[in-house]
């Protein structure tokens, strides 16, 4: 009998243990912390900013990112109607692919949200176009303060609001493509993300460097999965 007792006894950490992965589990599906969050909606760059700060390392920025692109602000002109292009992000193989209604426009290598930011599935519309912003948030080892993100296209649907800063964007921070490494946003290599950026919608004004989604300007779909 106190055999059996001391068994019921060490059982308990292990059932608390469980039961707080649970809730843990519970609480990420649904309250999604904040991702890329960003309090400038301009799209301008920044010439005087010369390093970021990422995860506790100073990040040289890459002077090449305030070039102005060979691309303007037109539209890239594809196969299909611009509303039948849309983004697939397949979180398992770390790809991003651009159809252009059957047709594969493009498709690259990406990297989503860490295992404790993940990146959200389902369907989504980009709501804002940015050519570039500052990001900033994080805490302790995993503070980042990043200028020029650039072309930064945020997503959201009924379930994830665009202020929790979900979105697709170029990352000169690091290299390593195929693996996660970020908040919960989608980072492309920069010249793909350039690419992409003029070739989704809502279309850019000319001179512009940021545009909001309206009726009649809708954001491209975007449709992220496992």
């Amino acid at each position: 009998m106190k055999l059996k007792v001391s068994r019921f006894f060490l059982l308990i950490p292990v059932v608390i243990l469980f039961g707080a992965g649970v809730f843990v589990r519970s609480l990420r599906q649904t309250s999604p912390a904040s991702a890329c969050i960003t309090m400038n909606y301009s799209g301008t760059l920044q010439p005087s900013a010369q390093m970021a700060f990422w995860h506790g390392q100073q990040v040289a920025i890459p002077t090449n990112l305030l070039a102005v692109e060979d691309l303007g602000t037109s539209q890239v002109l594809g196969v299909a109607d611009p509303s039948s292009r849309y983004i697939e992000v397949d979180l398992s193989e770390q790809k991003l692919r651009a159809w252009d209604g059957s047709d594969l426009f493009m498709e690259t290598l990406v990297s989503t949200g860490l295992a404790w930011w993940p990146t959200p599935t389902g369907e989504f519309r980009i709501w804002v176009k940015l050519r570039a912003t500052r990001m900033e948030g994080g805490e302790g080892r995993y503070y980042y303060n990043l200028p020029n993100v650039p072309y930064v296209m945020y997503f959201e649907n009924e379930d994830i609001p665009g202020w929790l800063g979900y979105g697709i964007h170029g990352a000169y921070w690091h290299n390593d493509f195929g693996t996660p490494h970020s908040h919960g946003c989608v980072n492309l290599p920069t010249d793909s993300a350039q690419k992409l950026y003029y070739w989704v919608t809502p279309n850019l004004p000319e001179g512009s460097s940021s545009v909001f989604s309206s009726p009649h300007n809708t954001g491209t779909r975007i449709i992220i999965h496992e």
